[in-house]
């Protein structure tokens, strides 16, 4: 038996997110987010589920935090949600609302666990989406001021920020699938809302700099792995496209200070409108990239494939089959994203900000959940991370998504992700096997081959 170590200093953690686990809806102040109004209508999510209470983390987040303490996490990535500290998303500071993050870093610091703070994971303010949302240009400076609002709050204390998590999902599956907040179905405001993502994340990287808060800052991208159906030209475009939509759509502006030409050249009348000087407010010098990796996908050229003629088949390597969200589970394909970065973007310090799977759940008498699958899952991705490191990718931690079971947007409560048992009944929080296991690789820096 051997094990495979990480760097020396390499950081363990999980992941969760504000609309996910907080509950509290509309407690002590708390303004409407698009996800407060996309879960009201009916048939947008699975049984109709809502993140009203989800783990009730607004309340028992000092439990949250002495569990994390227990199972030997080193970092913990949050999100803040925006209307819950702005009700109105600018104008008068909501007090008890900031002052849950305040006491969530202080907490997560006297348990000797390092802050990584989101801006924006998707919990947009509703008032502004009731005057054009992201696709209001206007939405670069609100975006910035409510940074300021939080990086002059927190800021001393806490040392690792993100600006927006998955841009792509904003985007895409919100304003041109309409299977996620707000519930738009139309690819020209995807683009866009695209393109004012990335702006309002230079813009607040400029504001982090020129404003001299401590720590470092950066941006979560969800990026895929995608491999052609066939050598023939057809499936090797189609594939492109895929690739350029997902991933250089986004690393393209950020790192070389443009978008891709071949996905532009397709979208035709689909693609932003670009003011002078926004690609250099884009292509600010960032800190860390942050990676969230799920899945691997064969494209195929298909005549009725949507916008990019193109269909998509999930891979999974020989013997791990599938999550419970349909996902193949292919860990070599976190190795090639990784190195696709270092190859083509320099090699950015990196943290796999969220990886991790999906399954229902069968507990036993005690709430215990032997999820030998998931402990399976995580094992081989971290494996695959340290393969991509022995190649040279600066990776410098890895965040488990997630710490405990919580609302899975479209999909309600459905499929578990956590590490941490939430019984929604009780609220209790019953570590998994998984948990067990993965206090075992902190604690030993290396995993089991």
């Amino acid at each position: 038996m051997s094990i495979r170590t990480f760097p020396e200093g390499f950081l363990w953690g999980a992941a969760t997110a504000a609309y996910q686990i907080e509950g509290a809806w509309n407690e002590d102040g708390k303004g409407e987010s698009i996800w407060d109004r996309f879960v009201r209508r009916k048939y947008n999510v699975l049984n109709n589920d809502t993140g009203d209470v989800a783990c009730d983390h607004y309340h028992l987040m000092p439990q949250d935090v002495a569990l994390m303490k227990e199972l030997g996490m080193q970092t913990y990535r949050f999100s803040l949600s925006w209307p819950r500290i702005l009700p109105q998303g600018r104008g008068a500071v909501n007090e008890k609302g900031l002052d849950f993050y305040d006491r969530l870093v202080d907490n997560l610091l006297a348990a000797k666990i390092l802050p990584n703070a989101t801006l924006n994971h998707w919990d947009f303010p509703q008032a502004f989406q009731d005057i054009g949302g992201w696709l209001n240009r206007d939405s670069i400076d609100w975006f910035t001021d409510y940074a300021r609002v939080v990086f002059d709050k927190l800021g001393d204390r806490v040392p690792m920020w993100s600006t927006h998590n998955e841009p792509w999902v904003i985007a895409f599956r919100g304003n041109a699938m309409g299977t996620h907040a707000p519930g738009l179905c139309d690819y020209s405001k995807a683009y866009q809302t695209a393109h004012h993502l990335l702006i309002s994340h230079g813009k607040t990287v400029e504001l982090f700099r020129q404003d001299g808060y401590k720590g470092q800052i950066g941006i979560v991208l969800n990026l895929g792995h995608f491999e052609p159906g066939s050598e023939r030209e057809s499936d090797r475009a189609a594939c492109q496209r895929a690739y350029e939509e997902n991933v250089a759509l986004f690393l393209d502006p950020l790192f070389l200070g443009r978008y891709p030409e071949m996905l532009f050249d397709w979208i035709g009348p689909h693609a932003p409108q670009v003011e002078g000087g926004d690609f250099t407010s884009i292509n600010q010098p960032i800190d860390f990239l942050g990676v969230n990796y799920y899945t691997t996908e064969v494209i195929s050229y298909a005549l009725e494939g949507g916008l990019l003629k193109a269909s998509r088949v999930p891979v999974s390597s020989p013997g791990l089959g599938h999550t419970e969200m349909g996902w193949g589970i292919h860990p070599a394909g976190l190795t090639a994203v990784l190195l696709n970065v270092k190859e083509k973007y320099g090699n950015p310090t990196m943290y796999i900000t969220e990886n991790g799977c999906g399954y229902k759940e069968v507990p036993d008498e005690k709430d215990f959940v032997s999820d030998w699958n998931r402990v399976n899952f995580l094992r081989v991705h971290f494996l695959a991370a340290q393969d991509a490191i022995q190649a040279g990718v600066n990776l410098r931690g890895y965040y488990v998504w997630s710490l405990m079971d919580n609302f899975e947007w479209a999909k309600g409560y459905g499929p578990r992700f956590g590490i941490v048992r939430i019984n929604y009944e009780t609220m209790s929080r019953t570590p998994k096997q998984s948990a067990h296991w993965y206090r075992e690789v902190i604690a030993q820096n290396g995993v089991v081959e």
